[in-house]
This record gives C-alpha cells, sequence and structure tokens, in this order.
C-alpha cells in the first residue's frame, strides 16, 4: 500500500479483504459490514444486546467462511444455556450470509436486569460449532469449542489452536451508528461491524515453535503461543485495534491496515463482497413438505394447506396439498 489516497480506491462496505504483510510471513482478512449487516439484524428486531452479539457472530463467520477455496458452506453454531440458546451463521460461497438467533424473552430481560448483558453473558455456557460443508457426498468438516465465558474472539483462538494448529488472532467490533435523516428531522440508526484476522505461515516449521499443549485438566486454562519474533510483533500490533476503529465508517478497510503494517509494507488483494441472501426457496420447502406429507399421525388432506416460515429471512410460505 504505496499508492497515495487520491490514487487508490478504496473499497467499499461489505467487503472482504485478504492481505500480506511478508516480512513478518503474516496473512490475514480484514472485514467491514455495513448495509448487509443492518439488513439482517433489523429484520429480526433483537433487542440492542442480542444484535450486538449477533453482529460479532457474523464477523466473525464472514472471516472464517470467506477462506473456503471450494463451492460450499461454512456454518458457526451456538448451543448454550444462556439467555441466547441457539444463534446460527451460515455462509455460503461465492458470497450469501444468513443467520439467526433463538432466546428467551424472560432470561433476557432478567439478564438486562443483573446487568450481564455481554456477548459472554447472553451465550452462557455450551458449545459453538464450525462446520465445513463441502457438498452433496462429501463428509463434513466440524470443530468444536467450549463456551465457557470466555469472548468470541477467545473462543476462535481455540478452535484455530485444537483443529488446524495455526497461530491466529481476530479481533471483532461492532457498533451501532446513529445519524441524522437526510430532511434533519429525526434520528436513524445503522449497524456496523468490522473485523481482522491474522495467520502465521513461516516458511520454516521450526519457527513455529510452540511451548507443550496442555496435557491435563489442570492445564486446560494455558494458551500456547509461538515464541517467535515476527508473530509477537504482529500479535501486540493486533492488540491495538480499537472497537471504534473498526467500525467507524469513515476507516476503510486498506487505511486501518496501513496504520497496522505501514512500517513493514502491507499488500492488499481484491476482495470478496457478502451479500444478505438466504438459500431457501418455495421448491426446497415443497420438498420438505413432501417428506412426511403421507405421516399417518398427520395426513395432508386434499384442501388442506401448510404454511412455514424461514427462521433466516422471516419469509412465509404456504403450500397446498396440490402441490405436493
Amino acid at each position: 500500500m504505496k499508492q497515495e489516497d487520491s490514487e487508490y480506491q478504496f473499497v467499499g462496505d461489505d467487503i472482504v479483504v485478504p492481505f500480506a504483510v511478508e516480512p513478518l510471513d503474516v496473512r490475514g482478512r480484514a472485514v467491514n459490514l455495513g448495509p448487509m449487516l443492518d439488513s439482517i439484524l433489523k429484520r429480526h428486531d433483537y433487542p440492542q444486546d442480542i444484535a450486538f452479539l449477533m453482529g460479532e457472530l457474523i464477523s466473525l463467520a464472514v472471516l472464517l467462511g470467506t477462506s473456503l477455496k471450494f463451492d460450499g458452506k461454512f456454518i458457526l453454531q451456538t448451543q448454550s444455556d444462556g439467555p441466547v440458546s441457539l444463534a446460527v451463521v451460515d455462509y455460503t460461497t461465492p458470497d450469501s450470509i444468513r443467520a439467526y438467533a433463538r432466546y428467551n424473552k424472560d432470561d433476557y430481560e432478567q439478564a438486562l436486569k443483573d446487568g450481564k448483558t455481554s456477548p459472554r453473558d447472553l451465550l452462557g455456557e455450551g458449545i459453538m460449532a464450525m462446520t465445513i460443508d463441502h457438498g452433496a457426498d462429501m463428509q463434513r468438516y466440524q470443530g468444536i469449542v467450549k463456551l465457557d465465558g470466555i469472548s468470541l474472539e477467545e473462543v476462535a483462538h481455540q478452535y484455530f489452536l485444537q483443529s488446524e494448529q495455526i497461530p491466529t488472532r481476530i479481533k471483532l467490533g461492532v457498533a451501532q451508528i446513529l445519524r441524522a435523516s437526510e430532511d434533519g428531522s429525526k434520528t436513524e440508526t445503522s449497524w456496523r461491524a468490522g473485523g481482522v484476522l491474522t495467520q502465521f505461515f513461516p516458511d520454516s516449521e521450526d519457527r513455529i515453535k510452540q511451548r507443550d499443549l496442555p496435557s491435563g485438566a489442570e492445564d486446560e486454562d494455558q494458551e500456547t503461543h509461538p515464541e517467535d519474533d515476527a508473530w509477537l510483533e504482529s500479535s501486540a500490533l493486533m492488540d491495538t485495534i480499537g472497537d471504534d476503529e473498526l467500525t467507524d465508517p469513515q476507516i476503510n478497510i486498506e487505511r486501518l491496515l496501513y496504520r497496522l503494517f505501514n512500517e513493514h509494507g502491507v499488500r492488499v488483494f481484491e476482495g470478496t463482497k457478502v451479500l444478505d441472501k438466504c438459500t431457501c426457496s418455495r421448491e426446497k420447502v415443497v420438498g420438505l413438505v413432501k417428506t412426511f406429507k403421507d405421516d399417518p399421525e398427520k395426513p395432508l388432506k386434499p384442501d388442506e394447506s401448510f404454511t412455514t416460515v424461514c427462521e433466516f429471512c422471516n419469509t412465509s410460505y404456504t403450500v397446498s396439498a396440490d402441490e405436493v
């Protein structure tokens, strides 16, 4: 990134940008989410704290899912005992995101009274599963990490440590932006989020020396870190990122990456657009109804119809007996 701002055509919102910091042997991806995220969250009309949680989960799923090099799907799912008992984010190649959360209103209101509405409080204890689906006739790969009161960033770090053993750092930020309407008569809000993921890929395997992996329950909370100076410097730079830098509409991806890595030089590659796009369809719903139309306990009568609502996009489908 040696061009002056006036010579560089910056990418906009809802784009994931791969980058490389070659002197540090670091590769990564950065994302700014705007209208796409705002559309998903407002469609479901979540309480503010749950919308914040979903913003983090969507950002994380985008950072991880866009690494897929094949046609398929990346599914990020949490199941836990907190007010938000279930959250699902699907990334389908090449560009589609959909998401929803299931929560208990009474439990959430109690958490609100108790002042325990951070993402880790809303999730509570449970698991987060990250599933890579290669498509039909291919075996799925799934990694599972415990949710036990740690942040989503820390959960992601544990995932990479356990499943891929790639030194990884992730920073996430979510904010609700207030602005005046065009005519200045009222205040409007919109959701924004951002994230940066860095990974250490030195040419020599000897440079990824790690302390011993946990050997038992007594060592579960001990983290392992590569001892290479380049990775330590990269991690220290990641620690300097503020949430406002990830969510400020005036700070685009390239400018943020330049702030972080300008002393070493950072190469930015062509980005991937991400869209608020559900994969549901009437054809799929009709196919689903066909699988149980002959259920002896609940047969579908000739003059009967079946209505279902997609949990991801809130689209309602009504299927008549004639269609099946």
